[in-house]
């Protein structure tokens, strides 16, 4: 099911949560097997078995994943896609995804994380810690109380069944790109299959009527994502539709009929196609994702799309054969507690491995900050200042390079603390400080801090950096502008009006991503602004950077040899007289600042500088090349507040 629809035609069918429930139904029946036979449960021996089985095969695709995105996937995809094999290996991957906001349906598999499918078992892994705990729990209330092992689950895992379902359909409701990778939305399909597990013994049904129930089920779990809109609804209530479906399939059993849905699920071909399940999963997704963005297609035709899905079943019974089952079937570690740890460790050994070593290769490529600020074949801003005569070399390749371009943001000393979504507070913790400077603002505001760092650390001053992306200095609602964004802006206007700061360092007009729309200065920026001023605290407003027509290091790596078509025009980003001249006599105590000149020139705003590359993204930029604008954004902004240092 999950493999047929997301290749051939694009969609979810329901088939997760199916595979959510049935692992609760098979581990819920080896506990309570346990526990009625009075062997011990032995959670940390438990644990371990499990592990490694299940590590094994995920290590392989991982590892096979990192190869193949080497061979096919863009540079600036790497490190991403590393990140990704992190929390894959560690069963985390479905948090990285809520904390990048990733839409499962995007309609462009080609442009997903080829591991993004690790999400539903890393819920899976989660929850196969958390509910051994349950049950070895109730075993000792059992047994300390005096109650009924099985009826106790029962009310322990209904209440689960109820209170996740509640909060599954209230998240759904509210955010369902967040709720689709949360574990607590997905805690009531696993308290499902636990429930079925417990009450299935006491089931009396007739043979008709559990012949119908299983081809009920059946047909109803295969419909589920033709007739359901799951990119609305999962996970919350329409879940139960193939969640329900599979238990009345569970619940029909063996029929022992000719006419019943098990003699076609028990069919050997069914059989070896579920002993193989597992891998293929592992590999689908994987194959498909690349193949798609090797092939520069969106989505996968009926052929090309044959050819994954056999290519997965491929892998996959070669990956059970020759790694799962003999793994799983080597008796030494069994022997002690100690060969099982080290087994476990092994496999995990394997995928952290590369992992580390790629990254760490990755993150030695050049940049400014490797290179140095005194390169004459990289002087960056120093090529569009006056007087300046700038000789490109044509053997020495732009910096920073693409691999490593998604990591240009700005360096603090310490780590910084987060706020909420893209959201954090920064500070290089520099005690007794001459001057406090506190930036503020969205994204855009936050690269300005590797200059002022830069200033800082020559002059000794604290800096505070106190920013939300998608979040500029306003008070009221517009184009991107949420209402937790204005909450954010009360709440850290009322913080630097405690700092009293010397100094705010804010984006002042806003570019705007179309090209009809020149940059603008909201009245609701200046209303911010007189509070600071109001206060005794200057303001340095810095005119907004460019945004580029298109993703800067793809059309970089896609056309190597004309980094011209990667530009954008002045005309599409600035209005011809700057809003800030306007408004200026109405905050006295603001200055402006305008660094337009170091990102356009004759009418273009490039996307390599002085043979440094200016932009991380769209509309982003560097930190390689802000670093070598930090001298003259120093000179800039000492003139425009008349400080001297």
């Amino acid at each position: 099911m999950v493999v047929t629809y997301h290749v051939w035609f694009g969609r979810v069918s329901g088939g997760v949560d199916v595979f959510l429930l049935i692992s609760a139904f098979l581990m819920t029946l080896q506990f309570v097997g346990r526990h009625e036979r009075r062997e011990p449960l032995a959670l940390l021996k438990h644990w371990l078995h499990l592990f490694r089985r299940l590590l094994p095969a995920a290590v392989t695709v991982i590892v096979a994943t990192l190869a193949a995105s080497y061979l096919f996937l863009p540079r600036t995809r790497w490190l991403e896609i590393i990140q990704h094999g992190w929390a894959s290996l560690f069963y985390s991957e479905n948090r990285l995804l809520q904390k990048q906001a990733v839409d499962y349906y995007a309609n462009d598999h080609s442009l997903a994380s080829p591991l993004q499918h690790f999400w539903s078992l890393s819920i899976q892994g989660q929850v196969f810690i958390l509910w051994p705990l349950i049950f070895v729990l109730a075993a000792w209330t059992a047994h300390r109380f005096r109650l009924s092992y099985r009826p106790l689950l029962a009310y322990v895992f209904f209440t689960i069944f109820i209170g996740s379902l509640a909060y599954s359909i209230y998240f759904t409701a509210t955010d369902q790109v967040q709720a689709y990778f949360d574990t607590g939305a997905r805690l009531w399909e696993f308290a499902l299959g636990t429930l079925v597990a417990l009450i299935l013994p006491g089931l009396r049904l007739s043979r008709l009527t559990r012949v119908l129930m299983g081809w009920a089920g059946l047909v109803a779990m295969l419909a589920c994502g033709i007739l359901l809109d799951v990119q609305a609804a999962f996970p919350g209530l329409a879940a139960l539709w193939p969640t329900l479906a599979a238990a009345l399939i569970i619940a029909a059993g063996q029929t022992q009929s000719a006419a019943g849905v098990d003699r076609v699920l028990s069919s050997t071909p069914m059989v070896k196609l579920g002993g193989i399940s597992y891998a293929l999963y592992l590999w689908h997704w994987p194959l498909l994702v690349i193949g798609l963005a090797w092939s520069g297609k969106e989505q996968a035709g009926w052929l090309s799309g044959t050819v994954i899905i056999a290519a997965s079943l491929i892998l996959a019974y070669l990956t059970t054969r020759l790694i799962e089952s003999p793994w799983r079937e080597w008796k030494w570690p069994e022997a002690r507690r100690r060969r099982a740890v080290l087994a476990v460790v092994l496999a995990v050994a394997v995928g952290a491995a590369p992992l580390a070593l790629w990254r760490t290769q990755i993150l030695q490529a050049n940049s400014i900050a490797t290179i140095g600020l005194d390169d004459p074949r990289y002087p960056g801003a120093l090529a569009v200042s006056d007087g300046y005569v700038f000789t490109p070399d044509p053997k020495a390749p732009p910096v920073p390079k693409l691999e490593v371009i998604a990591e240009e943001w700005p360096v603090f000393p310490e780590p910084c603390i987060g706020l909420g979504e893209n959201a954090s507070i920064c500070t290089n913790s520099v005690e007794d400080g001459d001057k406090h400077i506190v930036v503020l603002g969205s994204s855009h505001a936050y690269v300005l801090n590797t200059p002022v760092l830069m200033m800082a650390e020559k002059h000794r001053w604290l800096v505070t950096s106190i920013t939300k992306g998608f979040c500029p200095l306003t008070d009221e609602l517009g184009p991107g502008i949420t209402e937790e964004c204005l909450e954010f802006n009360r709440q850290t206007m009322q913080q630097v009006l405690d700092l009293k700061p010397d100094l705010v360092i804010t984006t002042s007009t806003r570019t705007d991503a179309d090209p009809d729309v020149p940059d603008v200065l909201d009245q609701s920026w200046i209303r911010e602004v007189r509070k600071l001023n109001d206060a005794g605290i200057a303001v340095l407003g810095v005119r907004d950077t460019p945004r580029m027509p298109q993703h800067v290091p793809v059309c970089l790596e896609e056309n190597p040899q004309d980094p011209e078509v990667c530009s954008a025009s002045v005309a599409d980003n600035f209005s011809p007289v700057p809003a800030t001249d306007e408004v200026a006599d109405q905050i006295p105590n603001t200055r402006f600042l305008d660094l337009t000149p170091y990102f356009c020139v004759d009418g273009a705003c490039p996307a390599i500088i002085g043979n440094v590359i200016a932009y991380k993204d769209e509309n982003h930029l560097t930190r390689s090349y802000l670093m070598t604008l930090s001298p003259f954004f120093e000179r800039e902004l000492l003139a425009a507040l008349g400080w001297e240092v």
